[in-house]
C-alpha cells in the first residue's frame, strides 16, 4: 500500500479587507495551504459583531478551498500583563471577544503576544498574564486555543525565553487551551541560534524540555533584520536577513513539523511578496521531503 502523502502546511498572513472570506481567496491565489488572519482590526479595541452572513461566507470559502487550518492573530493592543488596571481589564475582555469570534468561525488557534510588564517586575507580569488568560478563557468557553508567541524581548516585552512561556502555561488553570507559537525572527533576536544542525537540535531540545513540543501548534516564518541576541524585533524577507537559509532548510525538512501550520509574516506590499518568500522556502525542500509531502507548485 502506498503511503498517503501529507500536505506542506505553509502560507502567510492574509488581509481580511472586503470580508473574512476574501482572506481565503487571497491565500488560495498563491498556493497557501494554511493562512493567518485578524478577525477584526488589529489596531482598534472595538469590533463589529460577526453576522450570520460573515460566518457562513467564511466557512463556505474555507470548506471549498485547500486551506486548513486557519490561524488567527489577536490585536496588538492587548496587554494582559499591563500594570494599569484599566488596560489589564480591557485586554482580558478583548481577548475573550476574539476567542468567541474564533469559536464562531471555527478557527482552532488564536496567537497572542503574552504582554509587557512596563513598570512592574517580570515575575509579577507573568503571574498576571496567567491570571487574565484564565479569566478570558472562562469568559469564552469552547475549543479555540490561545497560542503564546515567543517574543524578541524588545523593551519590557514578556515571552522572550522559553522559560517565560512555560511559566505562564504552568500558572494557568486551563492548560488544555493554552499552547505556543514559535516565531523564527523573535527567537533568533532573543538569542536562540538554529542555523547549524548542532544549534538547531539544541534549540528544539531546549524547547521540548522547557515548553514541550506537544504544545507547539504554529510557527511564524520570518527572517531577522537584526543579529542574534539583539532583542530587536524587525522582520525580513527569507534569505535577506541575519538568519541563514540553512536554518530554514533544517526547519522545513524536519518531519516533526510537517503537520504544524507555518506562516509567513514577512514584509509585503502585495501578494507577490508572499509568493516570492514561499518560492524561496520551497527551493529548500529536499528530495526526501518532497517524496513525503504534497507540495503546491
Amino acid at each position: 500500500m502506498t503511503k498517503k502523502k501529507r500536505r506542506l502546511l505553509f502560507g502567510a498572513h492574509m488581509s481580511i479587507a472586503g470580508g473574512l472570506d476574501q482572506a481565503i481567496f487571497r491565500g488560495e491565489s498563491i498556493g497557501c495551504t494554511t493562512i493567518q488572519i485578524f478577525t477584526k482590526s488589529n489596531r482598534q479595541w472595538a469590533a463589529k459583531k460577526l453576522t450570520t452572513v460573515d460566518i457562513e461566507n467564511f466557512k463556505t470559502a474555507q470548506k471549498e478551498s485547500d486551506i486548513s487550518p486557519v490561524v488567527a492573530h489577536s490585536s496588538y493592543l492587548i496587554n494582559l500583563g499591563s500594570p494599569k488596571k484599566d488596560i489589564s481589564k480591557k485586554s482580558t475582555k478583548a481577548l475573550a471577544i476574539e476567542l468567541q469570534r474564533c469559536e464562531e468561525l471555527g478557527i482552532p488557534y488564536l496567537v497572542l503576544h503574552p504582554g509587557s510588564c512596563l513598570a512592574s517586575s517580570e515575575e509579577k507580569c507573568i503571574e498576571q498574564i496567567a491570571q487574565n488568560l484564565d479569566k478570558a478563557l472562562a469568559l469564552a468557553p469552547g475549543k479555540t486555543m490561545v497560542l503564546l508567541e515567543t517574543m524578541a524581548g524588545q523593551g519590557s516585552i514578556i515571552g522572550y525565553t522559553f522559560e517565560q512561556i512555560a511559566e505562564i502555561i504552568k500558572l494557568t488553570s486551563n492548560k488544555k487551551r493554552v499552547g505556543a507559537c514559535l516565531d523564527t525572527c523573535h527567537v533568533f533576536a532573543a538569542g536562540y541560534e538554529f542555523d547549524s544542525k548542532k544549534k538547531y537540535k539544541a534549540m528544539w531540545d531546549n524547547f521540548d524540555a522547557t515548553i514541550g513540543l506537544k504544545k507547539l501548534k504554529a510557527i511564524h516564518i520570518n527572517d531577522s533584520e537584526k543579529a542574534c541576541g539583539t532583542r530587536v524585533d524587525r522582520h525580513a524577507d527569507i534569505g535577506k536577513g541575519k538568519i541563514s537559509l540553512e536554518a530554514f532548510k533544517l526547519l522545513f525538512n524536519d518531519p516533526r513539523f510537517f503537520d504544524i501550520p507555518k506562516l509567513l509574516e514577512t514584509p509585503k506590499e502585495s501578494l507577490t511578496d508572499d509568493q516570492r518568500n514561499i518560492n524561496t522556502i520551497k527551493k529548500l525542500l529536499t528530495p526526501s521531503t518532497k517524496k513525503d509531502l504534497l507540495v503546491e507548485k
